[in-house]
C-alpha cells in the first residue's frame, strides 16, 4: 500500500488537485455539445499511451515495449495494443490565408489609424489596400476570395457603396465558423497547456508563462480593465509581428533550416472571487485588493 506521507504520493495527489481545475472547462465543453464520456475516456487513453511511448527510450525492444507501456499507463497489454492500432484524432483547422491576412492587417503601421487601430481600407489599389494585403499572404487565391471569407465568418465587413473594408475589431476568433473556433481552443489552450507542463517537469525556463491577478474589481472597473487588455494586445500585435516576419525572412536568406514555430498569446479571464463569503470592498487584512504577478517562466 503507498504511503501517503511519500514526495512520490504527494505528487500524484498535487497532480490529480490541478487535473480537477483543468477538466472541468473540458467536461462543460463536451456536455454543452453532447458528447458522451465513453469517447473522452478512449481519447484519455489513446493520450497515455502516447505520453508512455514517448517517455521509452527509442531503442526500446519492440518485444518488451507492450509490456512497458502497460506498466507505465495501468492499462492491459491487449487494451495497449487495441490503443496503439487506433487512428488518431486530427485537430480542426484554425489557421488559413484569409486569417493570415487579417493578422497582417491588425499588425502592419500603414493599416493603422493614429490610435493604432486597424483602419478601413479601400478593397482595391496599391498599398495600404484589402488587395495589397492579400498579395503578401498568397498568390494561390484571389483577393475576393479571402474577402468573402473574412466577411463569412463576421471578421470583416465589406461596404459596397464605398468598396471599402473594415474588420471588426473585437472579432479575433472566427465566431460563424464553430469548426474553426475550436480548432482556435485546441491550438491556443493546447500550446499553452504543453508549455506549462514542460515547465514543471523541466527547469522552468523552457517557455514564456507569466500572468497577472487583480481581486477586489467591480464590474465598472473590469469594464474597463477590458479595454485596457485589449489595447496591449494591438501594441503587442503592431510590434512583434513586423518583427517575427522579419525573422522569417532572415532565416531564408542565410538557408537555416526553417523548422521551428512560436506560438505567442495573451489571455484573460474574469469571473467572481472564489471566497463568496468576504465583504464587499474588504479583503482579510482589510486592505484594498492587489494585482499580483505569477511567474512560470
Amino acid at each position: 500500500m503507498t504511503n501517503p506521507d511519500t514526495p512520490l504520493d504527494a505528487d500524484r495527489h498535487a497532480v490529480l488537485g490541478v487535473l480537477a481545475t483543468l477538466l472541468k472547462p473540458v467536461a462543460q465543453l463536451c456536455i454543452a455539445r453532447a458528447v458522451t464520456i465513453q469517447p473522452v475516456e478512449e481519447l484519455l487513453r489513446q493520450a497515455f499511451v502516447q505520453a508512455a511511448r514517448d517517455a521509452c527510450e527509442a531503442s526500446a525492444r519492440s518485444e518488451r515495449l507492450t509490456s512497458r507501456l502497460s506498466t507505465m499507463t495501468g492499462l492491459t497489454r491487449r487494451e495497449v495494443g487495441r490503443l496503439q492500432a487506433a487512428p488518431e484524432q486530427r485537430l480542426p483547422v484554425s489557421r488559413s490565408p484569409a486569417t493570415d491576412v487579417l493578422t497582417l492587417w491588425m499588425s502592419q503601421a500603414a493599416y493603422l489609424d493614429e490610435t493604432g487601430v486597424p483602419a478601413s481600407i479601400p478593397r482595391l489599389g496599391p498599398e495600404p489596400s484589402f488587395e495589397a494585403l492579400a498579395a503578401q499572404v498568397t498568390r494561390d487565391v484571389h483577393p475576393r476570395s479571402l474577402m468573402d471569407e473574412l466577411v463569412r465568418l463576421k471578421m470583416v465587413a465589406h461596404d459596397p457603396a464605398t468598396d471599402r473594408l473594415a474588420p471588426l475589431t473585437n472579432a479575433f476568433v472566427p465566431r460563424a465558423d464553430w469548426t474553426r473556433m475550436l480548432g482556435f481552443l485546441g491550438t491556443n489552450v493546447g500550446d499553452h497547456l504543453r508549455g506549462a507542463v514542460t515547465n514543471v517537469l523541466g527547469g522552468g525556463n523552457e517557455h514564456f508563462e507569466q500572468a497577472l491577478l487583480a481581486d477586489e474589481l467591480s464590474s465598472e472597473s473590469l469594464a474597463k480593465a477590458r479595454q485596457l487588455v485589449a489595447e496591449q494586445w494591438r501594441h503587442l500585435m503592431t510590434s512583434l509581428v513586423p518583427q517575427l516576419q522579419a525573422l522569417i525572412e532572415d532565416d531564408a536568406r542565410q538557408r537555416r533550416p526553417q523548422d521551428r514555430e512560436l506560438r505567442i498569446g495573451l489571455y484573460s479571464w474574469s469571473g467572481p472571487m472564489p471566497d463568496q463569503d468576504r465583504p464587499s470592498g474588504a479583503s482579510d487584512s482589510g486592505q484594498p485588493g492587489n494585482a499580483t504577478h505569477d511567474k512560470h517562466d
